[in-house]
């Protein structure tokens, strides 16, 4: 029999869970601040290097597409010289607005572990002494593909989005002039949303561990998840296919990890139910 940590939750009262939550999130909120302090200080860096980065024509992703087009032979078809747009603010305070909007923005991503962190300390005294010690791996893992997800969408969905939406005209006597809240809510939620799908395989570990799903349930439901990947796709990028596809992959990849965790969650119980012979 595994044996539960100190702390028992059961002899805690409503108000004393309230108390112990409140607590963490003040942590949390407080790490997420300082992180936006930093990032507020280093305004030059988030705005010119980063936010504006992928309106640059030299940004990493549209020298890739430029290679990637001179070495398929379609000479120069993918390099782009400039973006026919530019970035206005038409609010007496807007500058001041998403400076501060995207400092916490910013705070957030930087201090997404140490969240996880008091998040686990919370969810903690819940679980038995052999699960708690997964604690590190599972801040690790999820810090790693939430990471690995804002990557994806800052140098794959962001500078797709921003070439196809910024280069888009219904007439030449319309120029494209976006509102600097418009520009940087398409990276945010762009940057965002990834991190957070990528967290795809944690949410089906679980879920296949509360026994809400299991990887017979996955697999006859695969159909329906591409559908659900494709409509998806098309939500968080332009409405080109070649886009559509690109974001596409990766998630339908992770759907298919996602099975074989649920699968090894499965095993490992049905070994525990399961009476050892000699």
């Amino acid at each position: 029999m595994e044996k539960k940590i100190t702390k028992d939750p059961q002899s805690m009262s409503f108000l004393d869970h309230l108390e112990e939550l409140r607590w963490h999130l003040i942590r949390a909120t407080v790490a997420v601040l300082i992180a936006a302090i930093v990032a507020f200080i280093a305004k030059e860096f988030i705005f010119d290097v980063l936010i504006f980065g992928p309106k640059k024509p030299d940004f990493p992703t549209y020298k890739g597409l430029c290679n990637l087009s001179k070495l398929l032979g379609l000479d120069e078809s993918l390099c782009f010289q400039e973006l026919p747009f530019s970035v206005q603010s038409r609010k007496v305070a807007g500058q001041f607005s998403v400076h501060i909007w995207t400092s916490i923005t910013a705070g957030f991503i930087a201090a997404f572990p140490y969240v996880l962190y008091e998040f686990w300390k919370f969810i903690a005294p819940a679980l038995y002494d052999k699960e708690r010690k997964y604690s590190k791996g599972f801040i690790i893992i999820c810090s790693c593909l939430f990471f690995l997800g804002v990557l994806f969408g800052y140098y794959i969905i962001t500078p797709l989005s921003i070439n196809f939406l910024g280069g888009y005209q219904v007439s030449a006597e319309v120029l494209n002039e976006f509102d600097i809240d418009s520009y940087i809510a398409l990276v945010r939620a762009s940057v965002i949303a990834c991190g957070l799908i990528f967290e795809l395989p944690v949410i089906m570990f679980f879920l296949t561990k509360v026994g809400l799903v299991t990887p017979q349930f996955l697999k006859k439901y695969r159909k329906f998840a591409l559908v659900i990947v494709l409509i998806l796709s098309a939500v968080i990028t332009p409405p080109d296919i070649a886009s559509q596809v690109i974001v596409a992959i990766p998630i339908l990849i992770l759907y298919e990890v996602s099975i074989i965790i649920s699968k090894i969650v499965v095993k490992r119980q049905n070994k525990k139910l399961i009476p050892q012979t000699k």
